[in-house]
């Protein structure tokens, strides 16, 4: 049986280090048999992918592959706090945040290219309730932020 690190490496993907927190708050919080992201950014190598708002000077795609980039850090954060992705039950909630111009509302869209890498890696532990919401500016002009509540 394939483990989440075997699957990723089945997509040409691995873990990245853990996204060093860009203020004061720690990438993860774990209370009894629960663990909570903090907001992960669209960062790789220390550098955020892209800046701007979708549907302005950020296209629908790049705001996918920033949502994948998204995703990525937040299973290196959670995987830092538990030590093996197996241990992950289930992603119980997803939340997006899409910063976009006023008229964008493909959202939804944005945050599936997060959505669908869960679903890859993890199979049906991976599919989550999930919102995704649009925001006029997110830290450090990045265009795409997601936290996690994941079951252990």
């Amino acid at each position: 049986m394939s483990t989440p690190e075997d699957r990723l490496a089945e997509l040409g993907l691995s873990v990245p280090e853990v996204a060093k927190p860009v203020a004061a708050y720690v990438p993860t919080v774990r209370t009894g048999s629960y663990v909570f992201t903090s907001g992960q950014l669209p960062m790789r190598e220390g550098q955020l992918i892209t800046t701007g708002k979708v549907g302005g000077e950020v296209s629908p795609e790049e705001g996918v592959e920033c949502a994948r980039q998204c995703a990525l850090n937040a299973i290196a954060a959670v995987r830092a706090e538990i030590g093996e992705l197996s241990r992950v039950k289930k992603i119980v909630k997803m939340v997006a945040f899409v910063a976009s111009t006023p008229d964008f509302t493909g959202q939804p869209g944005v945050a599936n290219g997060a959505s669908e890498l869960f679903g890859e890696v993890f199979g049906e532990a991976g599919q989550h309730a999930r919102s995704a919401v649009g925001v006029p500016v997110l830290p450090l002009d990045a265009p795409v932020e997601l936290e996690l509540i994941i079951e252990v």
